[in-house]
């Protein structure tokens, strides 16, 4: 099988978002970007179960049992146990995280789509493309043995 690069090349956006994130949060930024993606991936299920939360970035739980860790210590979000399931924990943003997703990531993805546009890119069509992409991925993930 060729490989033609899509795979590097979709790594190197996601790093480059990142080092984007960095420069526009300054260096004393509080938020990485994964951080910013999660504030905003739980704002849109929340109240979400780690688990469901952990689906939706498309990472594991451990993964995502961690990363919640020093945002729970940050009081940026609030995890108790669910009381329909005492072995499932319940995830929410604090007021203090929707402010921080609110004046840190929403900024950054308006600067991005802004940015794209100035240059002509049809981010619309590449928003498009993009969620189909994850859509035939996670498929072909959930029919594997």
């Amino acid at each position: 099988m060729d490989d033609d690069g899509l795979s590097d090349l979709l790594h190197r956006v996601v790093s480059l978002l990142g080092d984007l994130a960095r420069r526009e949060t300054g260096p004393d930024g509080d938020l990485t970007y994964s951080q910013i993606r999660l504030l905003g991936a739980l704002e849109d299920v929340e109240p979400a179960t780690q688990h469901r939360l952990a689906q939706a970035l498309g990472v594991s739980d451990p993964a995502i049992s961690r990363a919640l860790r020093p945002l729970e210590e940050d009081g940026l979000v609030r995890i108790t146990r669910d009381p329909q399931h005492a072995r499932r924990r319940l995830v929410e943003l604090t007021t203090t995280g929707r402010d921080a997703y609110h004046s840190s990531g929403k900024p950054l993805a308006e600067l991005l789509r802004r940015g794209l546009q100035n240059e002509d890119f049809p981010y619309d069509r590449y928003l498009a493309d993009t969620a189909r992409l994850a859509e035939i991925l996670e498929s072909a993930r959930s029919a594997r043995p």
